[in-house]
């Protein structure tokens, strides 16, 4: 089987019309059966390719033949395979990253030195700095013994880096090197430009080096940018290898580590779950905190309702129907809004209140520049799987669209967080109350969950600040609460046509000042069962806008930031999970206000 010959070779040079020279570079390299990538730029070309000797000794005729490549010197070595998987011929604006201005090799570079001078240097002993201009990544399979290594993940990092070298290095003779010595290029001219008075570069870098000195000074091998990642000192492939995960170089010992699954984990990337799901939370929470800075629903927008024309309504005019579809608003304001050109097609044309509409057809209610009240949206996701995501809500947040908010809601912020996907909570909290939600990541698993809250098969426990203190330590609530809602949305006890409804409580602190911490079970999912419980046992819950007698419901019944908070809390939730169909249970850290008293 015939050696496979690979060459790296770069030159900082004016290259004209190098789109010309792509094209032509690249159809002849597949023409000859090459791979490996050759970067093109107005300052010059870098190239790592690997073939037959013969067709790569075509590619080196042709390259010699341009204008200021005719001394274009390869650096070479021989796999018994092709390190490369195809053939790439790249336009880039520079041929090594680096992003400095005013920093080009082609017109002056720092001095350089031949490895056996280095070689000797470091055979006499000579005082010098040996600096590693490559990435952490590289340096740790290999590097020259004592070298000082610059401490970057990427080149473009190293003026950084070289801002928090020891000022006592300006003054001393320092000796950098990289793979090949491309870098070296641009960080020499850098460093002398900060200040650096006695820089050498190490002329074709690492391995050049071992092509000419083996491996004298050095400890262990060379990292490079192929499918060998890594040659030792006589140029041969080593048996390391790379994450493909996180690209870290690997030992062949690294490689026996149990953390080590090809294509997936190594000992520097490998996470427990636990280690996981916290990076993944940390990333939600970032999300969150970009997203409701500021609140979404704090920039003023134009806002759209839209109206339906009932089948009752049909040939009747518009006027009309808007008095009939909302009933709430009186004709004088819908006369305004289509004066004022707010009511219009859904083709966004104004339209007159005394238009004869059809049945079916839909019109736009248009809300110019609205400014929502501010919320909390200190959201905190307390799990994440691929089926759930359990999160602690804060109040007040609305958790879906209605009355005054529209993007000021939980369900607006987790459709921005997780977007594209739109999660589904799978029950409701009210805006003003705090603790855990859980939200489904599909409707598939939606599906799967939800039906559990319909058949009671979810054990849910709430915390609850009330006034007065009962006798009891344990007792319960049965009484039916309305299906119809009153005045912004209440509810009341109903005797006479009420739905079922059973709430168990725990008193689990009596305190000084006359209120008493609850711990209260809903046997059944009303709308503000416990509320309309704890008011009607005489120990309505602290800071309720809606169920305390000596509050008054103003327009709303959503809090205010500033407004005293209402003291329910849902603590913990505990059911049976939708992927793995294991009991569980998440507790959401009680609020402030439970430690207080």
């Amino acid at each position: 089987m015939k050696k496979i010959l690979n060459i790296a070779a770069y030159k900082f040079v004016s290259l004209p019309d190098i789109r010309a020279l792509r094209a032509r570079l690249l159809a002849s390299c597949k023409g000859w059966g090459l791979k490996g990538t050759i970067l093109l730029s107005v300052e010059g070309i870098n190239l790592f390719v690997a073939g037959e000797r013969e067709k790569v000794d075509l590619l080196l005729a042709e390259l010699h033949s341009l204008p200021g490549l005719e001394d274009l010197q390869p650096k070479v070595s021989e796999t018994d395979h092709q390190p490369f998987r195809r053939m790439l011929v790249r336009l880039k604006k520079e041929i090594i990253a680096f992003g400095v201005e005013g920093i080009n090799p082609a017109l002056r570079t720092s001095p350089k030195l031949a490895a056996r001078e280095l070689k000797q240097w470091l055979d006499e002993g000579r005082p010098l700095t040996l600096l590693d201009t490559r990435n952490d990544y590289e340096v740790k399979l290999g590097t020259f013994k004592n070298a000082l290594p610059i401490g970057v993940d990427h080149f473009r990092d190293f003026p950084q880096a070289v801002a928090k070298l020891s000022p006592e290095l300006k003054e001393q003779p320092i000796v950098m090197f990289c793979t090949g010595g491309i870098r070296c290029e641009k960080a020499g001219p850098f460093m002398e430009r900060e200040g650096f008075k006695k820089i050498f570069q190490l002329d074709g870098g690492i391995l050049k080096y071992f092509e000419e000195c083996g491996g004298s000074h050095y400890d262990g091998e060379c990292f490079v940018f192929d499918q060998r990642v890594g040659l030792d000192p006589s140029l041969q492939e080593t048996d390391s290898t790379q994450c493909f995960h996180c690209q870290t170089p690997l030992t062949e010992a690294e490689q026996a580590d149990e953390h080590y699954v090809p294509g997936q984990s190594c000992p520097y990337c490998f996470k427990t779950p636990a280690e996981q799901m916290a990076q993944a939370i940390a990333f939600r929470h970032e999300a969150i905190r970009h997203i409701v800075t500021p609140l979404p629903g704090s920039v003023p927008y134009d806002h759209v309702k839209y109206v339906n024309v009932p089948e009752s309504c049909d040939g009747r005019v518009l006027l009309d129907v808007l008095c009939c579809v909302v009933k709430h608003l009186p004709a004088e304001y819908w006369q305004t809004e289509c004066q004022r050109g707010l009511v219009m097609t859904t083709k966004h044309e104004t339209v007159s209140a005394d238009r004869i509409v059809r049945a079916g057809e839909r019109y736009l209610h248009k809300f110019p520049d609205v400014i929502e009240p501010d919320v909390n949206g200190s959201i905190e996701i307390l799990h994440e799987d691929e089926a759930l995501i359990v999160l602690n809500k804060p109040a007040p947040l609305p958790m879906h669209t209605g009355g005054r908010f529209y993007r000021n809601t939980l369900q607006h912020i987790l459709n921005a967080v997780y977007h594209p996907q739109k999660p589904h909570p799978a029950h409701r909290l009210d805006a003003n109350t705090t603790g855990v939600v859980l939200v489904t990541r599909t409707r598939h698993f939606a599906g799967k969950l939800q039906p559990q809250f319909a058949r009671g098969l979810v054990q849910k426990i709430y915390l609850a600040l009330v006034q007065g203190q009962p006798s009891d330590d344990m007792f319960s609530c049965d009484a039916p609460i309305s299906a119809e809602s009153g005045e912004l949305g209440s509810r009341t006890v109903d005797f006479d046509g009420g739905l079922k409804s059973r709430t168990e409580f725990r008193v689990i602190r009596r305190n000084n000042d006359g209120t008493a911490l609850l711990e209260a079970q809903p046997l059944t999912g009303r709308t503000n069962q416990i509320r309309i419980h704890c008011a009607h046992l005489g120990f309505p819950i602290c800071g309720d806008p809606a169920y305390m007698k000596e509050n008054k419901l103003g327009d709303t019944q959503t809090l205010g930031l500033n407004d005293p908070p209402l003291c329910l809390h849902a603590w913990k939730v505990k059911f049976t999970h939708p992927l793995t169909k294991q009991l569980v249970e998440f507790c959401a850290p009680p609020p402030k206000w439970v430690n207080e008293m």
